[in-house]
C-alpha cells in the first residue's frame, strides 16, 4: 500500500507535467511548425529553382542558342527572321510547333495534331507562350524556353508534360490575323 501511496502521487505529477509540457508543446508547434514548414517550403522552392535555372543554362550553352531574357523568366531565341508583323492582343496567330521536355524528348508536335491557333491575350496557352508570341514577327522560327511557373507549374498537364517541368517550344510563326 505503501508503494501505491508513493507511486501514484509520482505519476499524477508526471502525467500533469507531461501535459503542461504538451500543452506548451502545441501552442508552439502551431506557430512553430508553421513557421518552420513556411521555411522547409522557401528552402527547396529555392533549390528547385536554382536546378531548374541550372539546367536551362545548360541547355542554352549545349544548342549554342543566343537568347532574350524577359524580366518574368522567359527566354527565347529567334534562329531565322521572319518579315512580318508583330501581334497585338487580340490577333489570332497560327504556329506549327514541336514542345519537348529540356532533356529533349519530344512530347507534341503539329504534325501529329496541325498547328496550334490562338488568340492572343484570351488565354488557352501557357503564359510564357502568350508572352513570347508578342516579341515574334510572322515568318520567325523561333525556341521558346518556359521555366516552369510560365508553362504547367506543380502539376504538368496531367498527360505528357510532368509536373515542374520546364519545356521548350520550337515554333514556326504561320500566320497572323489582326483584330478587327
Amino acid at each position: 500500500m505503501k508503494v501505491f501511496s508513493v507511486v501514484i502521487p509520482i505519476l499524477l505529477i508526471g502525467i500533469l507535467f507531461g501535459s503542461c509540457n504538451r500543452e506548451e508543446e502545441q501552442g508552439t508547434h502551431t506557430g512553430n511548425t508553421t513557421a518552420k514548414s513556411k521555411e522547409s517550403l522557401v528552402v527547396v522552392n529555392r533549390y528547385l529553382t536554382r536546378t531548374e535555372e541550372e539546367d536551362i543554362k545548360y541547355y542554352i550553352e549545349r544548342h549554342d542558342l543566343k537568347v532574350v531574357e524577359t524580366g518574368s523568366g522567359l527566354r527565347y531565341s529567334i534562329v531565322k527572321q521572319g518579315d512580318g508583323s508583330l501581334p497585338k492582343r487580340g490577333d489570332l496567330v497560327t504556329l506549327e510547333y514541336k514542345v519537348r521536355l529540356i532533356t529533349g524528348e519530344l512530347l507534341y508536335s503539329s504534325d501529329e495534331s496541325g498547328p496550334l491557333v490562338f488568340q492572343v491575350g484570351k488565354g488557352g496557352v501557357e503564359s510564357g507562350l502568350e508572352e513570347a508570341i508578342l516579341h515574334l514577327k510572322v515568318g520567325d522560327r523561333a525556341v521558346i524556353i518556359l521555366p516552369s511557373h510560365l508553362a504547367f507549374g506543380l502539376l504538368g498537364d496531367h498527360k505528357k508534360i510532368p509536373k515542374r517541368a520546364t519545356i521548350i517550344y520550337e515554333i514556326d510563326f504561320k500566320k497572323l490575323s489582326k483584330k478587327q
